[in-house]
């Protein structure tokens, strides 16, 4: 069921329309930025946070997991409430995470406040992609909505560049501090010139399927994020949030099954070119996120780069997936996007493969070549995916489709940063044994081992640990290569653009 919205005095829009536009895109690109600006700063923060290893991966899981809370309803939080008055509260929020971000002193309070961060910036994005599509003329939509999702991408990107030099020259907190001003300039023009704009009537939201979602989604998270610390069921805690994630899932199963009204439209579910394009989109975000988590602590830890130098070898990326995301829009109607999703994923696919050539000898070429592949592949499937995902798709539908389908992307990349975490700690304890299991005293080069210093044999296994690292992190690419091997043929079985749109409007 529609709900009718009032439409605000035209001289309104008008006259405040430039403020608004330039206001929404720069929300837009702050809280995508904010999601890796502290990527290539993670050493700094790291020593000035006492922050293990197996917790770098919090940093973003705990800002883009949180997002995810209020992503699905931010829609009938601005129909409730009002979209001023629930983008105003949420840039509010977001500025306070912006500040406990720059005064935290340990982890937990850093995590915390990434946490506060994701919160309110879940709703600013699709807020401020709705402001745009109403304050402009429809003759401008496909141009704006295209704006909008680079802006997205770019922000992403560019995070570890901006971090990094911050970091370098300014100290790590100055990212989050120099952010402040940006907000409050937005917070300010928004509240000056953005007219209110909410439902006559409350539109009904299935609160109890929306819940049992996130149940299921928190829990397997913790359990993900948690499982290799706690070494897995042998913690409580982690039996708690294995049980609770399963309830969730098994909950919000039943009620799709049973319940005749849900948060989502049960026809998304027969759809079958949204289902598998959604399961695709899944598989994207496992990779876009987890390659810029991966890269920049192996390019500092591991082969001693600079932090700014690292953010900049970040841009390549940038470039690849932002720019083939443009020339993607000009692309004839009359190709088939499957042919762009089984090109765009096999250059993710040789990408990954280069990655696996990192080593402590390469330069920064092969790190910028690698990279920008990855980015141009991406920039290919994405849009590809996310045409095909909603071309059949009734328009009635589609605001709640979109919505779903960018909420797997988010919800992917959560997943893929945890389980890369997971499998490099594994693998950087199994390669070390096997290569500690070497250093006997029966071996030339180690024959004095058992005269050694405690200091020598200190630095002996920080050398073999950091050996194994570079070995772990190399490997983890792997994971990400199989991914994307993995979703490639699912493309066979999307439908034809033109079957697609003939089953969706039958005569």
């Amino acid at each position: 069921m529609s709900v009718a919205l009032p439409v605000a005095a035209p001289s309104a829009v008008i006259e405040g329309r430039t403020t608004i536009v330039l206001s929404a895109l720069t929300a837009t690109y702050m809280q995508a930025v904010n999601i890796s600006i502290p990527n290539a700063a993670l050493p700094h923060m790291q020593g000035a946070l006492s922050m293990a290893t197996d917790e770098l991966g919090w940093v973003f899981s705990g800002y883009i997991a949180s997002s995810i809370i209020l992503l699905p309803i931010a829609r009938w939080l601005a129909l409730r409430y009002g979209r001023k008055r629930i983008l105003l509260i949420s840039l509010g929020f977001f500025a306070l995470g912006l500040v406990f971000d720059g005064l935290a002193t340990s982890t937990i309070g850093f995590v915390l406040a990434r946490m506060l961060q994701g919160i309110a910036s879940g709703p600013i994005g699709p807020l401020s992609l709705a402001i745009l599509l109403d304050v402009l003329p429809p003759a401008r939509h496909a141009r704006i909505t295209l704006i909008w999702t680079v802006l997205i991408m770019l922000g992403i990107c560019t995070g570890p560049g901006i971090g990094g030099w911050l970091s370098e020259y300014h100290g790590w907190r100055s990212m989050f501090f120099l952010c402040l001003p940006v907000v409050g300039m937005i917070f300010l023009a928004m509240a000056l010139s953005l007219p209110e704009k909410k439902a006559e009537k409350t539109p009904p939201f299935d609160f109890f399927g929306f819940a049992t979602l996130l149940l299921g989604m928190v829990g397997l998270q913790m359990l993900l994020d948690r499982g290799e610390r706690l070494e897995w069921f042998s913690s409580a805690e982690i039996w708690i949030e294995g049980c609770t994630a399963a309830l969730g899932f098994y909950l919000v199963i039943v009620h799709v099954l049973t319940s005749e009204r849900h948060f989502f439209d049960k026809a998304l579910l027969k759809d079958r070119n949204f289902v598998i394009a959604t399961i695709m989109y899944f598989g994207v975000g496992f990779v876009l996120l987890p390659t810029l988590a991966l890269t920049s602590p192996m390019l500092e830890e591991l082969l001693g780069y600079p932090v700014d130098t690292t953010g900049y070898m970040t841009i390549p990326r940038g470039i690849g997936l932002v720019g083939l995301l443009v020339l993607m829009s000009f692309a004839p109607a009359r190709i088939d996007n499957r042919l762009f999703i089984l090109g765009g994923a096999a250059i993710v696919a040789c990408a990954n493969w280069k990655m696996l050539g990192y080593s402590p000898q390469m330069d920064w070429q092969f790190v910028a070549v690698a990279g920008f592949l990855q980015g141009a592949g991406l920039g290919i499937v994405m849009p590809a995916i996310a045409k095909l995902a909603l071309v059949t798709v009734a328009p009635e539908l589609r605001p709640e489709g979109t919505a779903l389908f960018n909420l797997s992307r988010l919800y992917g990349a959560t997943i893929g940063i945890a389980v890369v975490q997971i499998y490099f700690y594994n693998n950087t304890q199994a390669v070390h044994l096997a290569l500690a299991r070497n250093i006997t005293p029966f071996r030339d080069a180690t024959h004095g081992a058992a005269a050694m210093s405690k200091q020598t044999m200190a630095g002996l296994n920080e050398m073999i640990t950091g050996q194994a690292a570079v070995i772990a992190t190399i490997d983890q690419f792997k994971i990400l290569m199989i991914v994307v091997l993995a979703i490639g043929p699912l493309v066979l079985l999307l439908r034809k653009p033109s079957a697609a749109n003939k089953a969706s409007n039958p005569k």
